[in-house]
């Protein structure tokens, strides 16, 4: 449970999100997140019960808010985060591992984990990038979120394949109405 560099704490953030969207429940099982945290670079062992399943996606639902909130409620929603999971980072070389970073307090579940890291990596990415860089996908059909680094290409869309479909739908709707 180490502190990953920033780029991957906010991927970590959307693609936790994006677990649960309009498209099936990704998390269903603990070997469900499991799955998921090997993914994103976590190391074996990683060790999960029905009870994990559940906190980590309450914390799922968390960082969600901060998503679809205006930047002083994401911020605020960010703050709470860091305030009931973070602690000072702190440097780790557990089992054998490399010198790294850790913001979770030692011994924490991987939902407090979840928590602490990604409302880290957000808040940071936020600081860097503004509130407006996270966004939700503006497709009418599509829930899926993502954060844009890019300053001078805003966003509105998770991929161009949503973007592309939105635009082929307008073109139809607007064909049609003539």
């Amino acid at each position: 449970m180490d502190l990953q560099t920033p780029d991957r704490q906010v991927r970590l953030a959307v693609d936790l999100v994006n677990t649960r969207t309009r498209e099936p429940e990704q998390l269903t099982t603990p070997a469900d997140v499991r799955a998921f945290l090997l993914e994103h670079g976590e190391a074996d062992p990683v060790t999960l019960d029905e009870d994990d399943l559940v906190a980590v996606r309450g914390v799922r639902e968390q960082v969600r808010e901060v998503f679809h909130a205006d930047p002083r409620t994401a911020a605020l929603k960010l703050n709470e985060l860091l305030e009931e999971y973070a602690v000072r980072p702190y440097l780790s070389d557990h089992d054998g591992s490399p010198w790294h970073l850790h913001v979770a307090k030692p011994g924490v579940t991987w939902a407090e984990w979840l928590a602490a890291t990604t409302a880290l990596g957000l808040a940071t990415f936020a600081a860097g990038h503004g509130f407006e860089a996270l966004g939700v996908c503006a497709a009418v059909d599509c829930e899926r979120v993502f954060a844009n680094a890019a300053e001078k290409r805003p966003r509105r869309f998770c991929t161009p394949r949503c973007s592309s479909r939105t635009r082929v739908a307008s073109y139809r709707a607007r064909q049609h109405a003539q």
